[in-house]
């Protein structure tokens, strides 16, 4: 071999070695705080107890859903260390847990924290720290802001949404009624009654008779349905989360206020809300949904029920099937695996956003059908459709099409 012929030659072994060590580079797993070889370490905030406990029902739902995952393998090979902490349903508190997951436990993200006021506490906390704040169980409309917010996603529809839904619904069944509306008096009853007022346009001056709030330290709202009974409302908004719910429904029923009661779909849980109110109280009342209900035996079928019933068999056998917060928190624990998976080796908190705005027509094992989660980069709202759904008997049953009222962040 010429001298030109071998230079040429280790030339190109190099060319070959470069190009070898450049892709062994570009494969390497790349980390943040939190993510290992080994470990996902997720963040979580719950009211395990105070006036909104109920919803902790949410948090132990996800636990067990991360235990089958580890039990299962992991994601991508890793084990979930899931950190759940308490805030009371307190923002100070809120603000608290937050400081000591992403700080003190080093988390890579947190995920489902439950409340509009807990989460508002925490927004530009977890922004400024550039640590995603994932698929929050609060249907707040600000939530869908990836551009003042783009480290902060929300997961359910929003509740400006739901409240057009009952608008029209109120507007086709009660054209002339006279509305009651019961709100607590935060971010998120408020929300809720935007959406209502939106929907009935230029009519809700007129048919809304009553807007009154309740604050999340009352003992009982009892003296508030019986003023509004006593304003002859036939229509009731119902914007209560479980405990408040359950009384509202409770109290009419005892003073014979039986108005069209429509009951915000965060506190219609037949476990929660429902059965401690009475069943016999509930009858009539409208709610929406974009879960199957457990309750419901059209669904006794779908393999997605049966993969749910096998997890609470063998993972969460004390859980209530009949509280929907239990299918609440194993689906949206569901949409983080999905993302960690989508992650594959590149558990940067960048990453974990970019996949989390990367949902294409996802569906977890209990969405009702029709319904699938889509997110973009402009579009932080995975969830935006809902289906009516009235209370017979014992359990909901849904009636008409597949709804969608989208509000924008």
């Amino acid at each position: 071999m010429s001298f030109v012929a071998r230079r040429m030659a280790a030339l190109s072994t190099a060319i070959i070695i470069l190009a070898a060590g450049a892709g062994s580079a570009f494969a390497q797993k790349k980390y943040d705080t939190g993510a290992t070889d080994t470990e996902i370490k997720i963040g979580n905030i719950m009211p395990y107890s105070g006036p909104a406990s109920a919803y902790g029902t949410s948090g132990r739902a996800q636990a067990a859903y991360f235990r089958k995952v580890n039990a299962e393998g992991g994601i991508n090979g890793r084990k979930i260390t899931f950190i759940s902490y308490d805030d009371s349903y307190s923002p100070p508190k809120a603000v608290e847990q937050a400081r000591k997951l992403v700080e003190g436990d080093e988390v890579l993200l947190i995920f489902a924290a439950l409340g509009t006021a807990s989460n508002s506490a925490i927004q530009k906390y977890m922004n400024g720290k550039k640590v995603p704040q994932l698929f929050i169980q609060t249907g707040a409309t600000k939530w869908n802001d990836p551009q003042n917010f783009p480290w902060t996603i929300g997961w359910q529809p929003s509740y400006q949404s739901e409240g057009r839904i009952y608008a029209k619904h109120i507007l086709k069944e009660k054209p002339g009624g006279r509305i009651a509306v019961l709100y607590q008096n935060d971010d998120y009853g408020k929300d809720y009654l935007k959406g209502l007022k939106d929907g009935l346009g230029d009519k809700a001056a007129s048919m809304i008779v009553a807007e009154d709030t309740y604050e999340v330290a009352e003992p009982t709202i009892d003296t508030h349905i019986v003023k509004m009974k006593s304003l002859n409302a036939d229509v009731f908004v119902d914007i209560a989360t479980p405990k408040f719910a359950a009384q509202a429904i409770k109290k009419a029923a005892e003073i014979g206020w039986k108005p069209l009661h429509i009951l915000n779909s965060v506190g219609s849980s037949i476990g929660a809300v429902i059965q401690p109110a009475g069943v016999e109280n509930a009858q009539g009342i409208i709610s929406v949904a974009y879960l199957m209900d457990p309750l419901d035996p059209q669904w006794k079928d779908d393999p997605g029920m049966k993969a749910f019933d096998e997890y609470l068999s063998k993972y969460f056998p004390e859980g209530n099937r009949a509280d929907g917060l239990v299918v609440t928190g194993y689906n949206v624990a569901q949409t983080l695996a999905q993302v960690l998976k989508q992650c594959g080796d590149d558990l940067t908190r960048e990453n974990v956003m970019k996949q989390a705005a990367n949902l294409k027509d996802f569906r977890t094992n209990n969405l009702l059908p029709g319904i699938t989660m889509n997110t973009s980069p402009i579009d932080f709202a995975p969830l935006k459709q809902m289906q009516l759904r009235r209370f017979k008997g014992e359990r909901w049953e849904l009636f008409g099409p597949i709804l969608s009222a989208e509000v924008g962040g």
